[in-house]
């Protein structure tokens, strides 16, 4: 057993995210599966509940016994703690940069597609199959369109978004291409995205991170 918990779900691109950071740190982790759907969602449990009121995951349980919520707070968490291999750049101005590309995935594109923004959509509101996709395709169409403009034409942009190394933006790309592409969503208009996306995916940190390859993917 490690000192540390990640209570999460295979598909869910925050969990992908910490997976990842965790991966990129070296740090060992135990699973704890949270099915976002089976029973109607074992996150809104009691059980669940009392790790995160909010309901959402990931939670990490660390070793000091502590328990921390939202990805990027963990993120940040794990970068303070292990600032080897560091996932922010030395200059303000490029952390800004990182971070602005990493806070649009999270902040701006994944709400508006999080699983229980579409439940509301087709359970609350009515809305067919075929509107909760296209409400699915419009915000990633969106936030990928300028994402692309920026990071095509910032000479910052190596291999990976910035530079030769991953960094927080990386962290927060790979899941949402994954998640578009499982949705369908068509991608030939991001090719700097897709680059980076699929250039990531060939590091170890993140191919272990695939939702493919988690305990809970068969569930």
């Amino acid at each position: 057993m490690s000192g540390f918990t990640l209570h999460g779900y295979f598909r869910s691109s925050a969990s992908f995210r910490v997976r990842i950071a965790l991966n990129l740190k070296g740090v060992a982790y135990d699973q704890a599966p949270v099915h976002l759907v089976r029973d109607g969602g074992e996150q809104l449990q009691a059980a669940f509940r009392a790790l995160n009121p909010d309901a959402l995951v990931p939670a990490l349980t660390c070793d000091d016994g502590s328990v921390l919520t939202q990805s990027l707070a963990i993120i940040e968490y794990l970068e303070e703690r292990y600032p080897t291999p560091a996932l922010l750049p030395g200059l303000a101005a490029d952390r800004a940069f990182v971070r602005a590309a990493a806070l649009q995935i999270a902040c701006e594109i994944h709400p508006l597609d999080n699983l229980r923004v579409l439940k509301y959509l087709k359970q609350e509101l009515g809305a067919s199959e075929a509107q909760k996709d296209a409400w699915y395709s419009h915000w990633i169409h969106l936030g990928f369109a300028s994402l692309e403009a920026r990071l095509a034409s910032d000479s910052r942009v190596g291999s990976f978004v910035f530079g030769d190394a991953p960094t927080l933006a990386d962290i927060c790309l790979v899941p949402q291409v994954w998640n578009a592409r499982r949705f369908a969503i068509p991608l030939s208009d991001y090719p700097t995205i897709v680059r980076i996306a699929d250039h990531a995916m060939q590091h170890d940190a993140f191919a272990a991170a695939d939702p493919a390859r988690q305990p809970d993917a068969s569930t």
